[in-house]
């Protein structure tokens, strides 16, 4: 088996198990592995630590398999992570939630998703890659599906050396599925949808804000295609504006709210920049009594958090100005690079900003079919606060 071979001291992250293997750590590659082909991993003394994906475009050089020297690592081995993976998600109150979440399974670079009995599949690491068509088959023999899209159409790939890629996989998908959470019903567009069609992690914060908005008036702010919006007015909102720079984000929403039973009249949709529209609110002295802003990824990694703090700061200034004394608002970050702890430092820097005192009622994350591995805090990307403006 081809080797890497790690600098003195590199391998103390190896040790306590986080899975990734940056090019700077390697010292040399015995052999000629090709792009995703498994590499066995040791230290400078040429001491086992693992069996890991080797990516020579990546700084990310390889990804961690496994830490188990009798290990193999072949189909038998995929299907093994996968029945772990699925066992894991147990009660989860949808027909659409996360197989597999990557490393935090077990399986970096492998995303799957259910959407009702399509299954939507990520290949994001040479390795994934490698192993493309074995983790197909393992995940529908496991699920007992059979249709399969892909949403390899993701700029992370371009770092891995791999071309973007989407379409059918398995079967012949439908392009939009329709999918419930907590009782709401939402049609996800799997072909062209965000992600892989749905925001599947912000599953229980959507049903928690919408049990504290009864008799309020609502901002919900990068609304997509309206999951906040929907369980804002299944919780008795007294009224909802959403706001997305996507006319057929927006054009779904009013989908959704028919599928729900709801008339499209009794709320307001508004299409633009949610920054210009928030000003507009504050110069125009509009007020709202409950808030929400879950604006997409500003910072993918913590290189960009500087830049992406100004923004956050921004757009949570606003709301403040906006909100209501007694008000509440559900903040978000679903940014990796910006920390728990850097996140409610801006959203306190906001309210210092706009003069106004608050308080946490909540902090919230991604929802539990999005695990998160002790030895992979990475992988906790998604956090949120529930606020109350005094």
């Amino acid at each position: 088996m081809n080797k890497l071979l790690l600098h003195p001291g590199r391998e103390k992250s190896l040790l306590r198990r986080h899975p990734w293997i940056f090019s700077g750590a390697v010292a040399r590659v015995d052999g000629t592995p090709r792009p995703g082909e498994t590499v066995l991993v040791a230290d400078s003394r040429g001491r086992f630590l693992a069996f890991a994906a080797y990516s020579p475009a990546s700084k990310i050089r390889a990804r961690v398999w496994s830490f188990d020297e009798e290990d193999t690592i072949d189909a038998a081995f995929f299907r093994r992570r996968i029945d772990a993976a699925l066992k894991r998600r147990a009660g989860i109150p949808s027909n659409a939630y996360r197989l597999v979440h990557a490393e935090s399974d077990g399986l970096p670079g492998f995303i799957a998703d259910k959407y009702d009995e399509t299954l939507v599949l990520q290949f994001l690491s040479a390795g994934a890659e490698y192993w493309r068509e074995t983790l197909t088959d393992a995940l529908l023999d496991a699920t007992g599906l059979r249709l399969a899209y892909e949403r390899s159409d993701v700029e992370v790939r371009r770092l891995e050396g791999l071309p973007l890629r989407a379409g059918a996989l398995r079967g012949a998908p439908p392009d939009r599925v329709l999918i419930e959470e907590y009782g709401a019903r939402f049609l996800v567009d799997i072909a062209r949808g965000h992600k892989t069609g749905f925001y599947l992690d912000q599953r229980a914060n959507r049903f928690r804000v919408g049990a504290l908005v009864e008799g309020r008036e609502v901002l919900n702010s990068f609304s997509y295609t309206g999951g906040f919006t929907i369980h804002a007015l299944r919780g008795g909102a007294k009224s909802v504006v959403s706001i997305d720079s996507s006319a057929d984000a927006l054009s779904m929403e009013v989908e959704n709210l028919r599928r729900n039973g709801m008339n499209a009249a009794a709320s307001e949709r508004i299409e633009g920049d949610v920054f210009q529209v928030l000003r507009k609110f504050r110069d125009a002295r509009r007020a709202f009594d409950v808030i929400i802003l879950d604006p997409p990824k500003f910072a993918p990694t913590a290189a960009q958090a500087a830049k992406a703090a100004r923004g956050y700061k921004d757009i949570n200034l606003l709301a403040f100005k906006l909100l209501r004394s007694g008000g509440i608002l559900a903040t978000f970050s679903c940014s990796g690079g910006i920390s728990d702890s850097l996140f409610q430092k801006i959203v306190a820097d906001a309210a210092l900003d706009a003069g106004v005192n608050a308080v946490i009622l909540a902090r919230l994350a991604q929802d539990k079919d999005h695990p998160v591995s002790l030895n992979f805090p990475e992988g906790a990307y998604l956090k949120g606060l529930i606020c109350r403006k005094d």
